[in-house]
């Protein structure tokens, strides 16, 4: 089942941002939501519903939440659909507030993965949640669609259980499971519901309403792309590949690596096979072909329906939902990611091919926005997967379907692939001219590989995105410095990112304009050894700031950097790859990226003589620590000072002269500009007088 796409596949869940609308009381009264009551079905002079969706998140009416979409769309072709939110998982009397559904029951575990929803990538438990009333933790178990699916079953024995949502897509067939550090089985195995429908599901979920509602059996539908069920005969399944075994995959690592790269050349709509995975006593769970994506006119359809925009009112009290913050005044532009990157999921949920809603659909809801009573003039994203995209990458990607064989950008662009931004740019323009707009923002990051790509002379993107979108960072995601690390990630050598950083400077300079590129960092992804960590120590400290944003390796389930993980081989190349994967080497790698930080000094010694890099430790200017722990602690937490006239330059956060004296070339990636002095003690630099930013310095 559908849902915008979170950064779930390697980052936190993202917080607020500062700017972002607080929390007000929504004027809507229930009757303007599904019901989500008995009281309420029967104010609608309901009997018996078709379905009932049982969410792991809070009842939300916005199109940026998946349960949304779903319940709308099956709305919209005349289906009566109740919503149970974050029902007891101990008390089976929870998810029979309705009854008996006519046709099913649906079930999500919410926007996100119920574990990474709940743990850190250290497996520590979180203590709040975004998509609960208040921000408040526990409200939902883990493996949260399992469970829901097993308390529906227990309580109602022969009703149709369809799960969908990011957890069930992800988990759909064997998969490596992070937080118990093993393989697990097709989560429909495990949740013992009838069918998931995966990726975005606005086609398969209407398919399988109006099949159930003409009197199929949930056994019968066998037939429906973005679908997987489980059947004890292949008799009837035709055109299929036959993945490996369980008893394979579960014993031999190599094994595993190989049906997944099967599964992942089967991710496209148009050339994507039928897959079959045999588990122990005659069971088969078949994966049919991925669901084509929708139309322009479609997608434009779906975003039309009457939501209500914002949480149902009876979280009022607890102060509403804090993960609409983030989104109710922004625009979801497109869906779709042909940028590849191999830690992020987006490849097996909404697939390559990229599709753009219309401008006046964008339009339009953005004028509704306006009339909101806490709009205050700020449209605050405007994007999707990667916001630049608006398109299939080439021509061919919609009769012939993604290449299997090529990335379309990764290390290095496709030839065939279109890069062109005056889609983009047009849509843009034509917002902030809006009546009520202030300011466009585009916040959900851009992939600058693309953008270097585009032929235009003039960076007429690049030019409006500095001059209207941007307010003192622009956050993009070089994730690491190392051309090996950025091979095995699937991103553009560190080259692309320098240039891009050059091309940044160069506008803002004939601008007038003084913002920084601040970029999204991660330690500890395989293919990183310690002389990787190293490198992209090195380069921090040549930015001259501390990098707030770095985020550890986080194995979530089906991504090319989690196979790797898991049985150290490239499932693309299936050539050995080297995987950090104690706790203690993974703080390692992190500590040297957060170098200053004084509480980091031992685990950084340890890493640079481990790694026979004790050049960086001492006093000259290109050293990362002092030869003994600091007594004081101040703000580069042991980098060197020099003494007397001149240590201002000498400093952590001076303008990085080389041990020559010469001003470095390796500028500032990370804020536009080295810093211009070093800070004062307990103080991490600002760009704009906002927190982990960098001062420009010329």
């Amino acid at each position: 089942m559908s849902k915008k796409p979170a950064t779930q596949s390697h980052r936190s869940p993202k917080r607020p941002e500062k700017g972002a609308p607080k929390n007000t009381r929504p004027s809507l009264p229930a009757s303007a939501f599904l019901p989500t009551t008995r009281a309420e079905a029967d104010a609608r002079g309901w009997g018996q519903l078709d379905f009932v969706y049982v969410s792991g998140d809070a009842y939300v009416d916005h199109p940026s939440f998946g349960s949304a979409i779903i319940t709308r769309v099956l709305e919209s072709h005349g289906y009566k659909v109740g919503f149970i939110a974050q029902p007891d998982w101990n008390d089976p009397e929870s998810v029979a507030v309705f009854g008996e559904p006519r046709l099913g029951f649906l079930v999500s575990a919410g926007n996100m993965d119920s574990m990474v929803n709940h743990y850190t990538v250290n497996k520590k438990r979180r203590r709040d949640d975004a998509y609960t009333p208040g921000g408040k933790g526990g409200a939902r178990p883990n493996h949260a669609a399992v469970v829901y699916s097993n308390l529906i079953r227990r309580t109602f024995k022969e009703t149709p259980i369809i799960l969908g949502g990011i957890e069930a897509s992800l988990r759909r067939l064997a998969h490596y499971d992070y937080w118990s550090d093993s393989l697990k089985r097709s989560i429909l195995l495990d949740s013992g519901a009838d069918l998931i429908s995966y990726g975005m599901g606005e086609r398969s979920i209407v398919e399988i309403a109006d099949a159930l509602a003409a009197g199929l059996s949930v056994s019968d539908l066998t037939f429906i792309d973005g679908t997987v069920f489980r059947t004890r005969s292949l008799e009837h399944v035709v055109d299929y590949e036959m993945l490996p075994r369980w008893e394979e995959v579960s014993g031999d690592k190599r094994t595993f690596a190989e049906s997944f790269a099967a599964q992942y050349r089967a991710s496209d709509p148009v050339t994507g096979a039928r897959l079959v995975e045999a588990y122990p006593h005659g069971v088969y769970v078949v994966q049919n072909p991925p669901a084509a994506p929708l139309t322009q006119n479609e997608m434009d359809a779906v975003y039309r329906l009457p939501y209500a925009r914002t949480w149902h009112p009876s979280y009022d009290e607890a102060g509403g939902v804090p993960a609409l913050a983030e989104v109710k005044f922004s625009l979801t532009s497109c869906r779709g990611c042909f940028g590849e990157c191999a830690f992020c999921a987006l490849t097996f949920h909404q697939g390559r091919i990229v599709t753009g809603r219309s401008h006046e659909s964008l339009l339009d809801e953005a004028r509704a926005m306006t009339q909101d009573a806490d709009f205050k003039g700020y449209i605050h994203d405007v994007g999707g997967p990667t916001a630049n995209f608006r398109g299939p990458a080439c021509a061919k990607q919609r009769t012939r379907g993604a290449c299997t064989d090529r990335r379309c950008l990764g290390t290095k662009p496709c030839p065939a692939m279109k890069a062109d931004h005056r889609d983009y740019t047009g849509l843009l323009r034509k917002l902030r001219k809006l009546p009520g707009v202030k300011k466009v923002f585009v916040r959900s990051g851009i992939r600058f590989d693309y953008v270097m790509a585009d032929p235009d002379p003039d960076r007429t993107f690049l030019r409006e995105l500095v001059e209207h979108h941007v307010s003192g960072q622009l956050r993009v995601a070089p994730e690491h410095v190392s051309d090996t690390v950025l091979a095995a990630m699937g991103k553009p050598p560190r080259a692309v990112y320098d240039a891009f950083c050059d091309a940044f400077e160069e506008i803002n300079r004939e601008t007038g304009k003084k913002q920084f590129v601040v970029p999204y960092l991660m330690s500890s992804h395989p293919g990183s050894t310690l002389a990787e960590a190293i490198e992209l120590a090195e380069y921090v400290r040549d930015m001259g700031f501390n990098p707030e944003q770095v985020q550890d390796f986080y194995p979530t389930p089906s991504t090319i950097s989690t196979c790797m993980y898991y049985t150290g081989l490239d499932p693309l190349t299936m050539e050995p790859i080297y995987v950090p994967k104690t706790s203690h080497e993974k703080a390692l790698q992190r500590a040297l990226i957060q170098y200053r930080n004084p509480a980091n000094y031992d685990l950084v010694r340890e890493a640079l003589v481990k790694a026979g890099r004790t050049d960086l430790i001492g006093w000259d200017e290109q050293c990362l620590i002092r030869p003994k722990r600091p007594k004081k602690r101040d703000a580069d937490g042991g980098a060197p000072k020099g003494k007397g006239r001149g240590a201002k330059e000498r400093g952590s956060f001076g303008k990085g002269k080389n041990a020559k004296g010469r001003v470095s070339s390796e500028r500032s990636r990370g804020a536009v500009g080295a810093a211009s002095k070093p800070q004062r003690a307990g103080k991490p630099p600002k760009a704009n007088g906002r927190k982990g930013g960098i001062r420009k310095g010329r």
